[in-house]
């Protein structure tokens, strides 16, 4: 489909459907089927009949039509196999949907917040954030991390399983755990994003359509919390490290440093919005560590050349997201800020605690790091060990041709 009624509508009508139907009837596979097969009826006769004049009521009223037959046959189902009789499904689930008009609310935030309930391991929480807020098939998001599609189909299952044994009520989390649940909202999408700009394994250096998609849901959260001023500075996160993404790969695919980056090629646009995404977001309360993080961003993108990167202020940014933020992989960001801002060997001795935490040990970026730092200080023997160690350990396969080129480069 093109034009108004195409995919880009369908895929921002799913889960605001899904939403509507979750809530009205509950059943989460059997919603998600439903609207799968309305948006497969929208594909086929919107391009003929024109697209109606209300998309989403339209959609939700074929899926619900096409639900309470899903429903209504799995109660048959039940009575002819069932010795026992288990009763009737609740009425509201078999009226017809005709009675009732559609909720005009938007429930796409009540899925992300139910897709990312706490219950589930985060590996959960981002493939069905994917399926059923995203619209992605199960097909891409296996895809995406590199596993079967059975083995994705059954953590998808296994997640809804684990929501529809909760018993949680499809609504917004109440006051008393909003804040917390927002935070494991974003985390989800953080995560998304850098999966989608930075692969962890795999032949690609990056999957755009991951990025994509986590930039979209991210703008849907902020349109309906506007006043949060870590979901403004996540957004402008994502759009200034986005803004990079021209430049990232040279025209045979392998992976360019940012500082050997053409500039002339990122994204002015995407760099003013999230600059002036920052101002509005660091004034307003306490700064959150997107906050400071798209704060950081916004230095390197404004920078010139990367001659001209104000270092000591980056530096100093990473000082205060190590007071609100303190993780291995902040101490590491930390340790290079440092290095060129006064050294590397005062990088060198600020990677100790980074390479002692065993949640980044094993991580190349360690490795990475070291080697780069030990080459800015002459060590080069050292510094292609590290380059070779870094390699070995890099998931990416772009990311270990570009380390061992710079190991290469030394020998």
């Amino acid at each position: 489909m093109t034009g108004p009624g195409g995919e880009g509508l369908l895929r921002e009508l799913a889960p605001q459907v899904l939403g509507a139907l979750v809530r009205r009837y509950g059943h989460f596979d059997a919603a998600e089927d439903a609207v799968q097969e309305a948006l497969l009826a929208a594909a086929v006769q919107w391009p003929k009949d024109g697209v109606p004049g209300h998309p989403r009521g339209w959609l939700i009223t074929v899926a619900s039509r096409r639900l309470t037959d899903l429903l209504r046959a799995e109660q048959a189902r039940q009575r002819r196999e069932d010795a026992v009789a288990r009763g009737r499904l609740p009425e509201e689930w078999l009226a017809p949907p005709a009675d009732r008009p559609p909720r005009a609310a938007d429930d796409t935030l009540v899925l992300l917040f139910m897709c990312c309930h706490p219950s589930l391991p985060p590996a959960s929480q981002i493939a069905l954030t994917l399926r059923a807020v995203g619209g992605l098939r199960t097909a891409e998001i296996a895809r995406a991390f590199l596993v079967p599609e059975p083995t994705m189909t059954r953590r998808i299952s296994r997640a809804k399983q684990r929501i529809k044994d909760s018993g949680v009520p499809f609504g917004l989390p109440p006051d008393a755990e909003r804040a917390g649940r927002l935070r494991t909202v974003l985390h989800v999408l953080y995560l998304i994003f850098n999966e989608g700009y930075a692969s962890t394994s795999g032949p690609l250096l990056r999957r755009d359509e991951l990025s994509a998609e986590a930039i979209r849901l991210t703008r849907l959260v902020r349109r309906q919390v506007p006043g949060d001023p870590e979901v403004t500075g996540l957004l402008a996160l994502m759009l200034l490290t986005d803004a990079r993404r021209p430049a990232r790969t040279s025209p045979d695919g392998e992976l360019v440093p940012m500082a050997e980056q053409d500039r002339g090629r990122w994204d002015a646009a995407l760099i003013a919005e999230g600059v002036a995404l920052v101002g509005e977001a660091l004034p307003r309360g306490p700064t959150g560590p997107y906050q400071l993080q798209a704060a950081i961003a916004a230095v390197h993108d404004e920078a010139p050349s990367a001659a001209e990167t104000d270092w000591p202020q980056i530096a100093a940014l990473y000082e205060v997201l190590l007071r609100v933020s303190d993780t291995p992989v902040v101490r590491l960001n930390h340790a290079v800020a440092v290095a060129m801002t006064r050294g590397p060997e005062e990088g060198l001795r600020l990677l100790d605690g980074p390479a002692a935490d065993d949640r980044i040990a094993g991580d190349h970026r360690t490795h990475a790091v070291r080697a780069h730092l030990l080459e800015m200080a002459g060590a080069r023997e050292a510094a292609r060990t590290a380059y070779e160690e870094a390699a070995r350990r890099a998931g990416s396969l772009p990311q270990q041709r570009y380390l061992n080129g710079r190991a290469a480069r030394l020998a």
